[in-house]
């Protein structure tokens, strides 16, 4: 380099950044990893089918939580998504809204008695009254839109990468995120989630397991494996994927469905 050149600069740009942030955290876990010995990954749990409940087979299920004895569903696909309010018994829908056709919806949750849902690539979402589903307004976020849940002061959202983002539900911003991570490394595809006796759970696309997430740290504590239950009438769209988790808090029973499944099923997670 001549005496008149100066310093290269580099501008680092927030993909880079995100991208820098998720190799030191990456080298770090496997670094804790080796400390440790070589922790094996978080045991999986296995289920028993309790109840099975219809479900609407045209339904692209993308967020899903539990109302006063209702389903409250959120579906996806151009054309097709909607926010329905369902009777859990049989699957009639006792209210509807729509989505604008060029809008693919996902993620949903209430929170405060508002009902807020996501859109998959708009960077667009819309806020509803959760009882009457009367649209209330709408935010932006920087990401795609995935899953959709809340602690006790944030939405918490993913976005298909390994982060699950902590919003404020009034403003939006971002007040945290955390890398969800086991000893091998943090683990992406995080789909549609809910919040259960403080645990984050959540769906991976493509996979017949449920990860239970540690809000704080990210680290999963727990697998819950849920191959074969949808046994009959898979369907024959690739993307008819287990998608879908439910709580009734009160009732302590737990509901999962998927993409396109004839079903809804109340589980009990049993011990490996």
């Amino acid at each position: 380099m001549s005496k008149s050149e100066g310093p290269i600069l580099v501008r680092w740009t927030p993909t880079m950044l995100s991208f820098a942030i998720i190799v030191v955290v990456t080298c770090s876990l496997v670094l804790q990893s080796s400390v440790l010995g070589g922790a094996q990954r978080a045991s999986s749990k296995g289920y028993e089918v309790i109840n099975v409940y219809p479900h609407d087979p045209e339904a692209f299920t993308q967020g899903l939580y539990f109302d006063n004895g209702f389903l409250v569903e959120g579906t996806g696909r151009y054309g097709r998504s909607s926010i329905r309010k369902i009777e859990l018994e049989t699957s009639r829908i006792v209210e509807q809204v729509d989505l604008p056709s060029w809008l693919f919806g996902e993620g949903i949750t209430e929170f405060g008695g508002l009902l807020y849902q996501l859109t998959w690539v708009a960077h667009t979402g819309f806020i509803y009254d959760a009882d009457t589903f009367e649209r209330r307004g709408q935010f932006s976020y920087n990401t795609e839109g995935w899953g959709l849940t809340h602690d006790d002061r944030h939405l918490v959202m993913s976005d298909g990468s390994a982060w699950l983002y902590f919003l404020d539900p009034q403003s939006f911003t971002e007040a945290r995120r955390v890398l969800v991570h086991d000893s091998l490394g943090p683990i992406d595809q995080l789909n549609e989630l809910e919040f259960i006796n403080g645990e984050i759970w959540a769906n991976v696309w493509h996979q017949d397991e449920i990860l239970q997430i540690d809000p704080m740290s990210g680290s999963v504590t727990g697998r819950i494996n849920l191959s074969g239950l949808l046994t009959q009438d898979s369907p024959i769209d690739p993307e008819g994927v287990l998608n879908g988790i439910a709580y009734d808090a009160e009732g302590d029973r737990l509901f999962v469905t998927g993409k396109l499944w004839p079903s809804v099923f109340e589980i009990r997670v049993t011990d490996p």
